[in-house]
């Protein structure tokens, strides 16, 4: 075993005995855990993150067909997988990529059929949202489909009293009117990428927003950690995605980086910051507070 790989495992070892003999659990509110990327060895990822203080992670698919993927995934390990689906702003287009901006008539019955029928496993719809980045956006209708297919996703999950996990790339403020001209109540903005004044608003209207490892490296999610109140910060990884270095697998042991950060900007303790988070994850994914 290298040194680098060593100390990993010290440091994981050590946030096992604080978390685990403190009775604190962290809840990691958005993931792909059905992403190809853990395709050979998710179980013992999930292994890793309980034995690092991860209760529970909310797995969402970013396409449809991932969906019965994450559905296994849940059978598979209930005590730990909490499934999400909703229609993501990005889809795959005829080169196999995420290549682009979603269609009304991507929206299918299919897709409603399936979140209705498994409303009673499902902990939030998503992942859903706006993604206004150039590449995507070809003309302006694609931003109003976006916004559309949003706003019907928003009817449904207050229909269902079901939480929105949202996505919000380069389009913060579209999101915050279209959920609040929605009447979305019970809404996460995942790793959030606008301003601090638009973050707010988002603050006052009740939302909350998680913090992933990339924290670490990008200076605009570090004031948003700094100027949003510790009421409303969840705690997330984005597994593959957005882990504490640019390149690599980020998995949802890394959720302690994000803690560790939120508890140095706010000058708090980690306990602190897991238990807030917490109570928030169960305010916001009400199922849990039954279980």
């Amino acid at each position: 075993m290298n040194h680098n790989a060593s100390v990993y495992w010290v440091l994981l070892l050590a946030y096992q005995d604080f978390n685990v003999g403190a009775g604190l659990m962290m809840i990691d509110c958005h993931s792909h855990l059905a992403d190809a990327a853990f395709l050979e060895d998710v179980d013992e990822v999930i292994a890793k993150a309980k034995a690092a203080g991860v209760a529970r992670a909310v797995v969402l698919p970013e396409a449809f067909f991932q969906f019965q993927d994450v559905m296994s995934l849940h059978e598979r390990h209930r005590d730990f997988v909490l499934p999400g689906l909703g229609l993501h702003p990005v889809q795959m287009g005829g080169s196999g990529n995420f290549d682009r901006s979603v269609l009304l008539s991507d929206y299918t019955e299919e897709v409603t059929e399936a979140i209705l029928t498994n409303q009673d496993k499902l902990y939030c719809i998503g992942e859903c949202g706006l993604d206004f980045t150039p590449y995507y956006i070809k003309s302006p209708d694609d931003k109003l489909e976006q916004k559309e297919i949003l706003r019907n996703q928003a009817k449904l999950a207050s229909h269902l009293n079901l939480p929105l996990n949202v996505h919000s790339r380069s389009a913060g403020k579209h999101v915050i009117d279209t959920l609040e001209e929605a009447g979305a109540r019970k809404v996460l903005l995942h790793a959030f990428d606008a301003k601090v004044s638009t973050a707010l608003k988002g603050v006052e209207l009740g939302y909350y927003f998680s913090i992933p490892p990339s924290v670490v490296r990008s200076p605009q999610k570090q004031k948003l950690v700094k100027s949003i109140p510790l009421t409303h910060l969840v705690l997330e990884t984005d597994s593959p995605a957005l882990g504490p270095e640019k390149h690599g697998r980020n998995e949802p042991v890394n959720i302690n980086v994000s803690c560790d950060f939120i508890a140095e900007a706010k000058g708090i303790s980690r306990e602190e910051v897991i238990q807030m988070t917490t109570e928030n994850a169960q305010k916001l994914f009400t199922k849990l507070s039954s279980q």
